[in-house]
C-alpha cells in the first residue's frame, strides 16, 4: 500500500521530534537550536525548515500532538464503567506513558510559555480542558466517598505537576520502563487521595495497555 504524502510528512515530523528530544535532553530546551536538531538528523538545516518554520513551530507541534493523545486518553477513561480511583489511576499512569514513550520530544510539553500568543492561546485552552478531566475524576471520587474531601483544583494540579515532571528525569533504557514508572507514580498519587485506612487495588496492566495509543502497545 502506498503511503499518502500527508502520512509521510507526519512520519518525518515524528522522526524530527525524536531527534529533537535527544538534543533537548543533551543541551537543554532553551539552548537547543534548529541547527543542532538538523545535525542530529544528518540533514541540512534548510530541509528542516521545510517541516517546521522555526523552533516555536516545532514546540507547538509537540504540544498539539501531546495534547491530542492525552485528551484521547481522558475520553477513553471517562467512558469506563469503573470506580473513580481506578479511572484516576489509569489516566495518571497513561499520562506518564504517553509523555515518555508515545510522543517524541515531549519534554517541550512543559514549555507553553515559550510559545507566542498565536500558538499559546489554543494550546492553553486544550490544556485547561485536560486539567478539567482530572478535576472531574477527583470530584467524582469525593462525591462517591472513594476519595477524602479535597479541593479538586489543587489536587488535579498536584497530580499533573508530578506526572508532567517525569519528562525531566525519565531516561529510556534505564532501570524502569515508562509503564513501570507510570504505574508506581499513579499508585503513590491516588493513594494520597484515599481516606485513612482505605485500600487501593491497582487496575491490571492489561487495562492500562488497552487505553494507550497503538504505537505504545507491545
Amino acid at each position: 500500500m502506498t503511503t499518502a504524502p500527508h502520512d509521510r510528512a507526519l512520519e518525518r515530523k515524528r522522526e524530527i521530534l525524536a531527534a529533537a528530544s535527544k538534543v533537548f535532553r543533551a543541551k537543554g530546551l532553551q539552548a537547543a537550536g534548529m541547527r543542532d536538531i538538523a545535525a542530529e538528523l544528518g540533514m541540512a538545516v534548510g530541509n528542516l525548515y521545510y517541516y517546521f518554520r522555526d523552533k516555536e513551530d516545532l514546540l507547538a507541534f509537540v504540544q498539539e500532538s501531546t495534547l491530542s493523545g492525552l485528551l484521547d486518553l481522558a475520553a477513553r477513561v471517562r467512558a469506563l464503567a469503573a470506580p473513580a480511583d481506578a479511572r484516576l489511576f489509569l489516566q495518571t499512569a497513561g499520562h506518564v506513558v504517553l509523555l515518555n514513550e508515545g510522543t517524541p520530544g515531549s519534554l517541550a510539553h512543559l514549555e507553553v510559555e515559550a510559545l507566542g500568543e498565536a500558538h499559546r492561546r489554543p494550546i492553553q485552552a486544550r490544556r485547561d480542558e485536560y486539567e478539567r478531566s482530572f478535576r472531574q475524576l477527583i470530584e467524582d471520587g469525593v462525591a462517591s466517598g472513594v476519595f477524602r474531601p479535597v479541593d479538586s483544583k489543587v489536587a488535579a494540579l498536584v497530580v499533573l505537576g508530578a506526572v508532567n515532571w517525569t519528562v525531566k528525569w525519565f531516561r529510556p533504557g534505564g532501570g524502569m520502563s515508562a509503564r513501570d514508572i507510570g504505574r508506581e507514580t499513579a499508585e503513590m498519587l491516588v493513594r494520597g487521595l484515599l481516606p485513612p485506612g482505605a485500600g487501593l487495588t491497582p487496575p491490571p496492566a492489561a487495562a492500562l495497555l488497552s487505553l494507550i495509543a497503538p504505537e505504545t502497545s507491545p
